[in-house]
């Protein structure tokens, strides 16, 4: 059966089964799930956006995502402890609890990307997850609002990671279409062109 998002009129409108894919997907559609029953879920959707930007913003949070070394139980313990001291909702900080004792720590931002998207198209927007290698200003997200309204891009939700490994650029994905132009696939395309120059 065919999975439905649900609107704040407790209609049904947008099918989420292309989101639900995956492990990422599998893990928000099961939070979006209890947020629905439990009618939180404006709140969850607030809250899973502030989580990835406390993870995007935390060098000691990222690091007890990847380290693998961690016993299950001291990383469960170290992030429900930084969301209860952070105010998050019992909903969340449990949900985090039992993605970090199913060993799916790694994958948290995944999910909460996941999640994001299906708070999206429950409002009719489009998700544009944007990578850059340093954070966005304000002028720089006017700037990208506009190019994608340009492209036909006007109800999106923009989705901010940064990766140093970019040097500089943006690269941005919407849905299938993907805008790559970050100066480290500048440097490969100039690399290649010089090669097959040779």
């Amino acid at each position: 059966m065919e999975k439905r998002t649900v609107d704040s009129t407790g209609t049904t409108s947008i099918p989420i089964a292309s989101i639900a894919n995956g492990l990422a997907g599998r893990y928000a559609t099961a939070l979006y799930d209890l947020a629905s029953d439990r009618q939180k879920l404006d709140l969850v959707f607030d809250q899973a956006k502030a989580l990835s930007s406390m993870l995007d913003q935390s060098a000691d949070l990222s690091a007890v995502l990847v380290d693998r070394t961690l016993d299950i139980r001291q990383a469960t313990r170290a992030m429900v402890a930084v969301l209860d001291k952070e105010g998050f909702d019992p909903l969340i900080r449990d949900f985090v609890g039992v993605v970090a004792t199913n060993r799916r720590l790694p994958y948290l931002r995944e999910i909460l990307a996941a999640l994001a998207a299906i708070a999206a198209a429950r409002r009719g927007e489009v998700v544009a997850d944007v990578v850059s290698a340093h954070p966005l200003n304000d002028v720089q997200r006017a700037q990208l609002r506009g190019r994608l309204a340009e492209a036909g891009y006007s109800k999106v939700n923009i989705q901010e990671r940064v990766d140093a490994a970019l040097l500089g650029g943006l690269v941005v994905r919407v849905g299938a279409r993907l805008y790559d132009t970050s100066l480290r696939s500048r440097l490969t395309r100039l690399h290649h062109a010089m090669k097959g120059a040779a």
